[in-house]
């Protein structure tokens, strides 16, 4: 008799690996660049309105918890471009062995780091 299956999935403990962690986030982070595009592009008009609206502009972005956000938004942004030209290799048949995927997964997430905190350097 076969083994019987369980009545309910218990998601803490599965345990993903390492390519399915960075897929999942690259549509994480896709959905919330989705998310937070007409406040990006509202920002960007204020930017740009007139002198002064550049001078409020400088103000908002002065405080911690809106760099923090744009450090977040810059992740996104990073991750998202990383991890899409990870899917283009993988689409074209390159590193789609175990080792090479678990490799290019940790590439991603160390270069949308390095890249993130040099942005963060800069907002900061």
């Amino acid at each position: 008799m076969a083994k019987p299956r369980p009545i309910y999935l218990n998601l803490i403990q599965i345990r993903l690996p390492l390519p399915a962690l960075v897929s999942i986030l690259h549509r994480v982070s896709g959905a919330a660049l989705f998310v937070l595009l007409p406040l990006l592009l509202v920002l960007f008009e204020m930017s740009l309105e007139s002198a002064q609206s550049f001078a409020r502009f400088k103000v908002v972005f002065a405080h911690w918890t809106i760099k923090l956000v744009l450090i977040g938004v810059a992740w996104a942004y990073l991750h998202h471009l990383c991890a899409g030209i990870r899917h283009l290799a993988l689409d074209l048949d390159y590193g789609t062995e175990l080792a090479a995927a678990r490799a290019s997964s940790w590439a991603v997430l160390g270069v949308s780091a390095l890249l993130t905190a040099a942005v963060a350097m800069v907002i900061w």
